[in-house]
């Protein structure tokens, strides 16, 4: 499944209204803004695979996104998962981590932001919801504005506890996702991400495929989005998703 910690529809400068949406999905890649000091947003959606077997998988994941200081933010995401081996619902793994907004206009990088963070096996490894491990990982975040076209360009790096049996013990992975308007409140966005190759008991092939689908601005605080996952190399399956996001308001003033 194409499913990470984070993953953006990818937004133009650190916005100055404090309710307005700043969406972290359906992409892979996530952008350098961080929600306001004191307000909350919360991320939800569905995702539906086909794998090549004919094997079906569903994921429903969840983020909140609390606005911590002008530059940072902590996220926590979550999931709940039908691994295409078992053809039942249960909770995945979750994860925890601040995005510090390091810079908003350097040369090359531009708005420039790292996410750490941790992931805790709060899933099952038998049941397929989850690996078992701790995982430590780093996201590098670069977003750019080109006109009206917001791009953002990921780089990311997982260490796992144990010795590599259900999941690599390192991975890597790299996104690249732009977005715009097309007409009115509606956009696009799209993406090209990859996870090279792993290797060890649970290692595999190169993955790369291409998401693409239109978004929706259905009010300052409130944006949906649906599409499509085509893979293009590796065992990545094919997918469609929907979602949306929700700028709640002041979680503490």
């Amino acid at each position: 499944m194409a499913l990470a910690f984070g993953g953006g529809t990818p937004v133009h400068a650190q916005t100055i209204d404090p309710h307005a949406v700043q969406p972290e999905r359906p992409t892979v890649a996530t952008h350098a803004g961080t929600v306001a000091p004191g307000w909350v947003e919360v991320e939800t959606g569905a995702e539906f695979d086909r794998y090549e077997d004919a094997l079906r998988g569903a994921a429903l994941p969840m983020a909140a996104k609390f606005g911590l200081t002008s530059t940072t933010q902590l996220s926590v995401a979550g999931s709940a998962l039908s691994p295409p081996a078992s053809g039942s619902f249960g909770i995945g793994d979750i994860a925890a981590g601040v995005k510090w907004r390091l810079a908003d206009d350097l040369p090359v990088l531009r708005r420039f932001a790292i996410l750490p963070s941790v992931k805790f096996p709060t899933g099952s490894s038998d049941s397929g919801t989850g690996t078992g491990t701790v995982d430590g990982s780093l996201l590098l975040i670069s977003s750019h504005d080109l006109g009206p076209v917001a791009l953002d360009i990921n780089a990311g790096y997982t260490h796992r506890s144990g010795h590599g049996a259900t999941a690599p013990r390192d991975s890597t992975l790299w996104t690249i996702a732009a977005g715009g308007p097309a007409r009115g409140a509606v956009g696009w966005t799209a993406e090209l991400y990859g996870y090279p190759g792993t290797s060890g008991p649970a290692g595999q092939a190169s993955i790369v495929a291409l998401l693409f689908g239109p978004t929706l601005s259905a009010r300052a605080w409130l944006a949906f989005d649906a599409g499509v996952i085509a893979p293009l190399t590796g065992p990545q399956p094919k997918a469609a998703y929907f979602g949306g996001v929700w700028n709640i308001g002041r979680w503490r003033r």
